[in-house]
């Protein structure tokens, strides 16, 4: 009967490691505090993560705190658009015409005079890519008569989908010290645009588009940087930072995130891209997170 060998040093420091990594894997120690940068001053920031197909909410700071919702806006202008042309209204080759009013919004826009038109297929597009102000308005009066009645419409719409804290003064974000919402009542937005208009919910993926010849360019940076992103909308005035809301849809997931009031659109990225990576971690989603805001930093 021959003699075991002892086992070389190397292969018996490999098994002791290998040991230890299964008695640390079958711990079950609460995980570590995780530390999350935050790109903005605790009284503009707000946040939300939803889970998009079952509504559950997996990360929130001040997501019921009144914001400035920005081109957020724009989002609901697309609903009442989406649903007058799924009720036959409008059709993508409807013409939208341009008035004084439309034309004197400030930019971003397209730039129209009184007078000219624009499709419906090109309105989308403007609104989702180049967040046309002038287009916007456009698509308000066409839809309610006036901007004024069409805001009415909008908060009434809010309403229906459970946005309770949402008051629309305008189609197009514009400031307006009155128009408030809050990072949770985008998120419902968000939900509500990608379940209820699947074959309309490609234009918010989007990056650029051509019109009358030219190439418009987006600024919708998450497009393209993370995998499984697929829209929607970006938002900024002074008051309220910069705003996002982003879809996220691979690999059976489905997240929708809302960062309300960062610094600057690269910030606010890198803070949407670390909220994806969080949300589809099990260990670092259970942690207890600590905020550092960008004055602390």
């Amino acid at each position: 009967m021959s003699h075991l060998r002892p086992l070389p040093l190397l292969q018996r420091f490999l098994l002791a490691l290998g040991l230890l990594l299964m008695v640390a894997g079958c711990s079950t120690a609460t995980p570590p505090d995780s530390v999350l940068a935050v790109p903005a001053p605790p009284q503009k920031y707000a946040a939300i993560v939803v889970d998009g197909k079952t509504g559950k909410q997996l990360f929130e700071v001040n997501s019921t705190a009144q914001r400035y919702p920005a081109s957020l806006t724009k989002m609901m202008t697309l609903y009442l658009l989406f649903e007058a042309m799924d009720s036959g209204r409008v059709s993508k080759e409807t013409q939208i015409p341009v008035s004084d009013h439309a034309a004197s919004q400030p930019p971003t826009k397209m730039r129209f005079r009184r007078g000219e038109t624009i499709d419906v297929d090109s309105a989308i597009r403007a609104i989702v890519v180049k967040s046309a102000n002038d287009v916007a308005v456009a698509v308000g009066e066409y839809l309610g008569g006036t901007e004024d009645q069409f805001a009415a419409m909008m908060t009434s719409k809010a309403r229906q989908l459970g946005m309770t804290s949402t008051i629309f003064h305008n189609a197009s974000g514009l400031p307006d010290d009155g128009q408030m919402t809050t990072a949770h009542d985008m998120a419902v937005l968000g939900m509500a645009l990608h379940q209820r208009f699947p074959q309309h919910f490609h234009y918010f993926s989007e990056s650029d588009f051509m019109f009358r010849g030219r190439l418009v360019r987006g600024h919708n940076d998450m497009l393209g940087r993370v995998r499984g992103v697929d829209g929607i909308k970006t938002g900024y005035i002074r008051a309220s930072g910069f705003n996002i809301v982003t879809s996220y849809n691979a690999d059976g997931r489905q997240l929708i995130v809302v960062v309300m009031g960062a610094d600057s659109a690269r910030q606010r990225n890198d803070h949407v891209e670390a909220l994806i990576q969080r949300s589809l971690s099990p260990v670092v989603a259970d942690a207890k997170t600590r905020l550092m805001f960008a004055e602390q930093q």
